[in-house]
C-alpha cells in the first residue's frame, strides 16, 4: 500500500471513531458483589404488579446482582432531588438507575425543570463516583415517545440511556396494568431491556 492510501485509510479510521465511541456510552465494569441501585418512582416501585415483579427486583434475578429497589410511587423529580443522596450514603451503590420525570410529565411540568432536576440527580451521583445510567419515561401522549429532553441529558454527560423499553412497553394493553403502569410481564421487559443495555455498556 502507497503512503498517501495508508494515510487516506488511518482518516477514514480517525473519522469513523469519534461517533462510534459517542453513540454507545460505557460504564465501568460491575464487581462480583457489586450493589446496583435503581431510583425513581411508582414506574421503579413497581406500580401495578407484585414486589416481586418490580424491574428492580426481576433484574436483581437477571445479573444476579443485589439492585436496591429505591422507587416512591407520585413522586416528583424535585423530590427525588432532595431524596438522592441521602440513599446514595446509605446504600454506596456501584451503579445508579435513574429513572424520573414521570409524574412532572402528567403534570404538565416544564421539559427544563425536569432536565436540571436530572441533571441535580446524575452530579450527586457523580459526585460520589457512582456511574449512571439513564431510563426515559415516555410522555403520557398518543404517540408515547420519551420528551428530547432525556436523550439531551444523556449526551450531554455521556451516559448510557434505555430509551424505548417503556414506550413499547406501555403501547401494548397486554403489558400493562392501568394507564401508565406496567403489569408484571411488562416489568420484566423492561428489566430484560435494562440488562441488555448493562451488558452493551460494559456493566455486565
Amino acid at each position: 500500500m502507497s503512503a498517501t492510501r495508508c494515510l487516506y485509510a488511518i482518516l477514514i479510521f480517525l473519522a469513523l471513531l469519534p461517533a462510534g465511541c459517542s453513540s454507545s456510552p460505557q460504564l465501568p465494569l460491575l464487581g462480583a458483589d457489586a450493589t446496583i441501585l435503581a431510583f425513581g418512582d411508582s414506574l421503579t416501585a413497581g406500580s401495578g404488579a407484585g414486589d416481586a415483579e418490580s424491574y428492580p427486583e426481576v433484574l436483581g434475578g437477571l445479573t444476579g446482582h443485589k439492585v436496591v429497589n429505591g422507587g416512591v410511587p407520585g413522586e416528583f423529580s424535585a423530590r427525588g432531588v432532595e431524596r438522592l443522596p441521602g440513599l446514595l450514603e446509605q446504600v454506596r451503590p456501584a451503579l445508579l438507575i435513574l429513572c424520573h420525570g414521570g409524574n412532572d410529565l402528567l403534570a404538565r411540568q416544564s421539559h427544563q425543570i425536569i432536565a436540571d432536576n436530572l441533571r441535580i440527580m446524575i452530579r450527586a451521583a457523580a459526585e460520589r463516583g457512582v456511574p449512571v445510567l439513564l431510563v426515559a419515561v415516555p410522555s403520557p401522549d398518543l404517540m408515547l415517545t420519551p420528551p428530547d429532553l432525556y436523550a439531551d441529558v444523556s449526551k450531554e454527560f455521556n451516559i448510557p440511556l434505555e430509551r424505548e423499553a417503556l414506550s413499547r412497553i406501555l403501547g401494548k394493553s397486554s403489558l400493562k396494568s392501568d394507564y401508565v403502569h406496567p403489569n408484571g410481564a411488562g416489568y420484566r421487559l423492561l428489566a430484560e431491556a435494562v440488562a441488555k443495555l448493562l451488558k452493551k455498556s460494559g456493566a455486565l
